[in-house]
C-alpha cells in the first residue's frame, strides 16, 4: 500500500445527509460505515446567494426537531451529527479540506435543483481526487429507468402504476447499523438553535407539536401504527376527513425519515398473497409519490408551467381579496374553510380536502395554480417539490394524468358526501358547530331561526360566500372554453 493510499484508507468518509434524516434503510450511511472509516455525519441548511432556504416555514420547524432526533441518535451510535450552513459548494469543500475527507457519500435526489448541485459537486471532486459514491433508496423507482413501450417517459398514472408493480418493487429494506465510528478530532458544528428555524413572537407553529412528533422514531412507531390498526380500512376511510383513516406518514416521508421501500413492504406485512383493498390503495398512494418524481425528473418546470401547454393562455384573475379569504378560511364554503383552518393549525389538510380547496381557488375563483402551490408548499409541512406540483397541476387540469378542467368540486356536496354530519367542519370552523347536519355544509341556506339559535350571523360571525358555486362554474368553464381549440 503506498502512502496516499494508506492515507485515503485512514481519512473519513463524509456522509451528507439531505432528505434522508434516518439510520435505517440508509445505502450511503450502511456503505460509509462498512468501509471500516471515520464517519463525518453531515448535515447542511443549504441556501442559494440570495440566502434563500429550501424549505418553507412549516417544515423549517420539522426540520428542527428532526435533526434534533437525528443527532441524538446518531450520539447513541457513537457518531456526531456536524451542521454547516450556506451553499453545499461552499461547505461542502470546507470540510473536505478541515476534516481530510476523501470520499464523501450521498443518497440521490431528484428535484432539479439537487440534481444541478449534486452533478456539479460530483464534477469537482473527481477532478481533485474526492470519491462520490450516489446511493438509491428515496424512491421506489429511479426516474430515468422506466419507460414506456416507445421509450418515453410516463404521463399516464395508471400505466405507471402497471409498471412499477411488474418492475417487483424496491429492495429490502436494510437495518441501521450498530456504531458509528466517529473522528478522534471532529469538526466543528454550528448549534441548530442558532439557526433559528422556529418561528417566535408569534409562536404559530405552537400546535404543531401536539399532533406531530418529528424523528425517525416516531415515524417507525406511526407506520406500525397504521398497518396494525388503519391499513386494512385505508381504501375506504381515507376519503373521510373526520376518521383516522391515512398513514399521516407524509411528512416523515417528506424528510426521508422513513424510506418508500420501509412504507412498501409494511404495507403488505401479514396480508397473505393479495393484500387486499387496503394495502393496495396505500401502495398505490406510494407510487404516486413515486410518479410525481417520474413527471419532475423528465418536466422540471412542473411548478411553474403545466403540461399542457394550452394553459399558457389561460386569463387567471388577480383577486387579491379572494385569496386572502381562501387562504385564512373564509370563504363562506364550510368544507374549504375546514380545511385551510386545519392548515393553519396542524401544518396539514386531509387530501380529499386538499383536492377541493385547490378546485376552489383554481376554479371558482380563477386564481393561478401557481398560488396555491406556492401556498401550500410555504405551509405544509409535508410539502413535496415533486407531489405539491403535480397534485396541483393534475386539479387545474393543466399536468399528467389530470382530472379534466370541466370537473369541478362542488365544496357544499363534497362536504356533504365525505363529511355527512359535518365532523370535520365542526372540529375546525367552532362557530358552526351548532348547526344541525342539515345546513352544516351550506350554511347560507339554512332559516335565519336555525341560524339564531345556532348562535350563528352571517357576514359578522361566519363569512357570505365569496362567490356564488353556479356563477363560478359558469365563469370557469367560459375560460376554459376560450383555450381549449
Amino acid at each position: 500500500m503506498t502512502p496516499a493510499s494508506e492515507a485515503a484508507a485512514l481519512s473519513p468518509v463524509i456522509v451528507w445527509f439531505r432528505r434522508d434524516l434516518r439510520l435505517s434503510d440508509n445505502h450511503a450511511l450502511a456503505a460509509a460505515v462498512s468501509s471500516g472509516r471515520p464517519v463525518i455525519a453531515l448535515f447542511i441548511l443549504e441556501s442559494g446567494n440570495d440566502g434563500a432556504l429550501p424549505y418553507g416555514a412549516a417544515q423549517a420547524w420539522w426540520l428542527h426537531h428532526s435533526l434534533a432526533a437525528l443527532a441524538k441518535r446518531i450520539e447513541h451510535l457513537g457518531g456526531r451529527l456536524v451542521l454547516r450552513r450556506g451553499p453545499a459548494a461552499e461547505a461542502l469543500p470546507a470540510i473536505i479540506g478541515e476534516t481530510g475527507a476523501a470520499a464523501v457519500h450521498w443518497n440521490r435526489r431528484h428535484d432539479p435543483d439537487g440534481i444541478r448541485i449534486d452533478s456539479a459537486l460530483k464534477a469537482t471532486f473527481r477532478v481533485d481526487g474526492i470519491e462520490v459514491h450516489s446511493f438509491a433508496g428515496q424512491l421506489l423507482h429511479d426516474p430515468s429507468r422506466l419507460k414506456t413501450a416507445t421509450g418515453g417517459s410516463y404521463k399516464v398514472y395508471t400505466p405507471f402504476w402497471r409498471a412499477l408493480s411488474a418492475d417487483g418493487g424496491p429492495d429490502t429494506p436494510i437495518d441501521a447499523p450498530s456504531h458509528i465510528q466517529s473522528p478522534s478530532s471532529p469538526p466543528s458544528s454550528d448549534r441548530l438553535e442558532d439557526w433559528r428555524l422556529l418561528p417566535k413572537n408569534p409562536d404559530w407553529a405552537s400546535r404543531f407539536a401536539t399532533v406531530w412528533t418529528p424523528g425517525e422514531e416516531a415515524a417507525q412507531e406511526r407506520l406500525r401504527t397504521f398497518v396494525e390498526l388503519r391499513r386494512d380500512g385505508y381504501g375506504h376511510d381515507r376519503d373521510f376527513p373526520a376518521l383516522d383513516g391515512t398513514s399521516r406518514l407524509s411528512p416523515h416521508l417528506a424528510f426521508g425519515e422513513i424510506s418508500p421501500a420501509q412504507a412498501w413492504q409494511a404495507a403488505w406485512l401479514g396480508t397473505g398473497t393479495d393484500g387486499g383493498d387496503g394495502p393496495v390503495a396505500f401502495r398505490k398512494e406510494l407510487a404516486w409519490r413515486d410518479f410525481s418524481y417520474h413527471l419532475l425528473f423528465h418536466y422540471p418546470t412542473l411548478a411553474s408551467q403545466g403540461l399542457d401547454r394550452r394553459f399558457d393562455a389561460f386569463e387567471w384573475r388577480q383577486d387579491e381579496a379572494g385569496f386572502r379569504a381562501w387562504t385564512r378560511g373564509h370563504t363562506g364554503y364550510p368544507l374549504v374553510d375546514a380545511g385551510m383552518r386545519q392548515l393553519w393549525v396542524e401544518g396539514y389538510m386531509h387530501n380529499r380536502v386538499r383536492m377541493t380547496a385547490a378546485s376552489f381557488l383554481i376554479k371558482h375563483l380563477l386564481i393561478d395554480w401557481r398560488r396555491g402551490e406556492a401556498w401550500f408548499r410555504d405551509t405544509l409541512l409535508d410539502a413535496d417539490p415533486a407531489s405539491n406540483a403535480a397534485s396541483w397541476q393534475w386539479v387545474a387540469g393543466c399536468g399528467a394524468d389530470a382530472a379534466p378542467f370541466f370537473r369541478i368540486f362542488n365544496p357544499v356536496l363534497q362536504g356533504e358526501k365525505f363529511d355527512s354530519d359535518g365532523a370535520y367542519v365542526r372540529k375546525y370552523v367552532p362557530e358552526l358547530a351548532r348547526l344541525p347536519a342539515r345546513y352544516i355544509h351550506r350554511p347560507f341556506e339554512a332559516p335565519k331561526a336555525i341560524l339564531r339559535e345556532a348562535g350563528v350571523s352571517l357576514g359578522q360571525t361566519y363569512p357570505e360566500p365569496i362567490v356564488e358555486h353556479r356563477a363560478a362554474r359558469d365563469r370557469a368553464l367560459a375560460a376554459f372554453a376560450a383555450i381549449k381549440g
